[in-house]
């Protein structure tokens, strides 16, 4: 799975990296076939000034599904990219039980009508 992650406003090291492809990576664990794309934005807001302003930002990008977003700020940037790693790792759960229920409930009528969408397509009625 590759991880696209930015920095704003500050340097990303390579411990904040690796911090945030190994939390990413428990949170996404058994579910990442679904999952298209991953790009992180990590920001402080408010620059050198301080305060509860360390920002991140995760999207991620799935096959006929919209997309998983989840924001979270803290003092801490750590303790941001954890917070959003567990939440866009529930979210996303969510997400996919979702879908494997509206699968079992109306088969494949369900996925001709999230291809004709994701085409661009008029659907046919369900």
């Amino acid at each position: 799975m590759q991880i696209d992650i930015q920095a704003r406003g500050f340097h990303l090291t390579e411990a904040l990296r690796a911090h945030v492809t190994r939390r990413l990576g428990f949170a996404l664990h058994g579910r990442d076939q679904a999952v298209r794309r991953v790009r992180v934005r990590l920001s402080d807001i408010n620059g050198p000034r301080g305060g509860e302003d360390k920002c991140c930002h995760v999207q991620i990008t799935l096959d006929r599904l919209s997309d998983v977003i989840v924001k979270d700020v803290q003092g801490d940037l750590y303790a941001a990219i954890d917070r959003a790693a567990d939440r866009v790792g529930g979210a996303l759960a969510r997400r996919l039980k979702r879908q494997r229920i509206r699968r079992r409930l109306f088969g494949s009528a369900f996925d001709k009508h999230h291809a004709a969408m994701s085409e661009g397509a008029a659907p046919e009625s369900v």
